[in-house]
């Protein structure tokens, strides 16, 4: 399998918005520099992944991609991230993947035992979904083959990818993590973070204990 990581980005000084309430913007821009940062480590470093496309239409963000070894997109200012997935897709084909998988830029504890689950259970025609915690988003999705069917992100995505998996007679596993299930969008997954950051093991990542306890 020619697998190919996609990793959509928004522009990182705009990321993580409502978080305003505990973080301040420079602390919000450096959270999620750092996480798209241990991404994009972790997925460059799998031998498994042939290689990795940051899609973006954040200059900084590019710049990150093509420093830790990544090959990068640049959006449209009008782009949606639904066709701007496709588009990518359609790029990493064209560079003969035969499977992609799609992950978001603020998953800061995902590593290799991860992504090693989530192709163990692809096959030929399927898609491998990891849900985020409350089981509605998709924080992780491998599609093979490419392009088999259309990118649903937003709320409910999980089901809808599911249902358009079964639609086009894919099979459909579920990858359940309880990293992969966490993403940083809110004040309380903040605060989860910093939890596990108190572990020790993390230590590339910020820590914004202050800002967590106002919240």
């Amino acid at each position: 399998m020619s697998l190919w990581a996609i990793i959509p980005v928004k522009p990182l000084k705009n990321a993580k918005s409502r978080l305003s309430p505990v973080l301040l913007p420079d602390q919000r821009f450096e959270l999620a520099q750092a996480m798209l940062r241990h991404v994009l480590s972790v997925t460059t470093a799998i031998q498994q992944i042939a290689g990795v496309l940051v899609i973006s239409r954040d200059t900084k963000a590019l710049a990150i991609a093509r420093e830790l070894g990544a090959k990068t997109l640049q959006e449209g200012a009008l782009s949606n991230l639904n066709p701007a997935l496709m588009r990518a897709t359609m790029v990493v084909k064209s560079w003969r993947a035969d499977a992609v998988l799609v992950l978001p830029a603020d998953l800061p504890f995902i590593n290799a035992e991860d992504i090693g689950g989530l192709i163990q259970l692809a096959l030929d025609r399927s898609i491998v979904i990891a849900p985020d915690k409350a089981r509605d988003g998709t924080n992780a999705l491998l599609v093979r083959p490419p392009g088999a069917i259309e990118f649903e992100y937003g709320g409910g995505s999980f089901e809808r990818h599911v249902l358009l998996a079964k639609a086009a007679g894919l099979q459909a596993f579920t990858y359940e993590s309880d990293r992969l299930a966490l993403d940083i969008d809110l004040p309380a997954d903040l605060e989860t973070y910093q939890r596990i950051l108190a572990s020790g093991r993390y230590g590339h990542l910020p820590s914004f204990p202050l800002a967590c306890s106002a919240g």
